[in-house]
C-alpha cells in the first residue's frame, strides 16, 4: 500500500495469528520500500517477528519495549531523534512498530501515555513516518483500548486493510481533557511538603533545597543533578514570567519525590505554545527549548499555565 504524509494507526489485535496479520505486510511491504524498520515490542512479538520473517528479519532493528518506553517524553525524544538520525542516512521514510508498556502504570502515568499517542500526531505530522501501535486486548484494560481509538486517526485491520476512525479526537481537545483530568489529582495538601519561598536575585535557595530534599530520599546522584537543573530552569520562569518571585514545594510519594513551582502570576501570560515542551523545538529556534528540556529531565511533568498564577510539577521517580 503506498502512502505520503505521516501515518498513525492503531492495532488491537486478540491473538497472536492477529498480531502478524496485522505487522507482517507492513514491514515487508517497509523493506521492499527501502524504509528503515523499528520494531519496539514486547519480547513475546519480537520472537513473532522474527520467526515469520525469517531472514528478512535481519533488516529490521528489534527492541523489546521495556528497554524503551520508560517516560512519554523521553520516549519522544528517543523516536524523534531515531527518525532524524535515519532521514540523515538517507532513509525514504522510517516504519516504526510502538507498542507502548501499560501495565504497572500508576493513574497519572497513564494519562500521560494516553497525552503520548495523541501527541504523537503532532510531533510527527510535517514528517513521512508510519507508526504503527500495537494493543493487546487479551492483557489491557478497557479504557486503554478505547482510548486508542481516540488517539490514532486510523486503524489497522488485517493484512493489508485499515479503516479511517471516526472516534479520533484532535490533538489539542484531547490535551485539554487530559488537563481536566489531572485536576482532579491529589496536590500537596495534607502531606508533608517542605517550602521555600524564591524570588529574583535568590534562586540558589531553591536549588539547594531542591538537591538537599533528594539527596535525603536517597535519589541517585546522576539524577538529583537532573532534578537540580530542571527545578532551577521552572524557577526561573516563574520569575520571568509570574510576577518575580513564587514557592517550591517539595514532597514524596510512593512512587515518586515531587517539586512544585507555583507563582502568583502577574495579569497576564506571554504566548504559551498549544503543547508546552512537549513537541522537539527545532534546533536553531531562539526559544522553546526551557520547557523541552524540563520534560526531559522529569520522568513526569504537569503544568496549569495561567496570569493569575501558574502551577508546574515535576515527578521523579524515587
Amino acid at each position: 500500500m503506498t502512502r505520503t504524509g505521516f501515518v498513525h494507526q492503531a492495532l488491537c489485535y486478540g491473538a497472536d495469528e492477529e498480531f502478524l496479520e496485522g505487522t507482517l505486510g507492513y514491514v515487508r511491504e517497509g523493506l521492499e520500500a527501502g524504509d528503515a524498520l523499528l520494531a519496539v515490542v514486547a519480547g513475546d512479538n519480537i520472537d513473532l517477528l522474527r520467526d515469520a520473517l525469517g531472514g528478512a528479519a535481519r533488516e529490521v532493528e528489534f527492541i523489546d519495549c521495556l528497554d524503551w518506553y520508560h517516560y512519554p517524553s523521553r520516549t519522544l525524544g528517543q523516536y524523534h531523534a531515531y527518525c532524524t538520525t535515519r532521514e540523515q542516512g538517507g532513509a525514504r521514510r522510517v516504519r516504526v512498530i510502538g507498542e507502548p508498556v501499560w501495565t504497572g502504570r500508576t493513574t497519572l502515568e497513564v494519562q500521560e501515555w494516553m497525552r503520548y499517542e495523541s501527541l504523537l500526531n503532532v510531533a510527527f505530522a510535517e514528517s513521512g513516518h508510519w507508526i504503527l501501535c500495537p494493543y493487546d486486548t487479551r492483557a489491557l484494560p478497557e479504557e486503554v483500548i478505547t482510548t486508542a481509538r481516540r488517539t490514532h486517526p486510523e486503524l489497522a485491520v488485517g493484512d493489508d486493510a485499515l479503516l479511517r476512525n471516526d472516534r479520533y479526537a484532535a490533538p489539542a481537545d484531547f490535551y485539554a481533557e487530559c488537563d481536566e483530568a489531572e485536576r482532579e489529582l491529589p496536590g500537596s495538601a495534607g502531606r508533608e511538603a517542605v517550602e521555600v519561598p524564591f524570588e529574583r536575585g535568590r534562586t540558589a535557595v531553591a536549588r539547594a533545597a531542591a538537591a538537599e530534599f533528594a539527596r535525603g530520599r536517597s535519589l541517585a546522584e546522576g539524577r538529583v543533578q537532573d532534578l537540580v537543573v530542571a527545578v532551577h530552569e521552572t524557577v526561573v520562569n516563574a520569575i520571568r514570567f509570574g510576577g518575580g518571585h513564587g514557592v517550591l514545594r517539595l514532597w514524596s510519594e510512593p512512587e515518586y519525590l515531587v517539586c512544585e513551582i507555583a507563582d502568583g502570576g502577574c495579569g497576564r501570560l506571554p504566548h504559551v505554545p498549544a503543547f508546552p515542551g512537549h513537541l522537539p523545538p527545532a534546533p536553531r529556534t531562539a526559544s522553546g527549548h526551557g520547557l523541552w528540556v524540563v520534560r526531559q529531565l522529569s520522568d513526569l511533568m504537569t503544568e496549569r499555565l495561567g496570569p493569575d498564577g501558574s502551577v508546574v510539577r515535576l515527578y521523579f521517580r524515587c
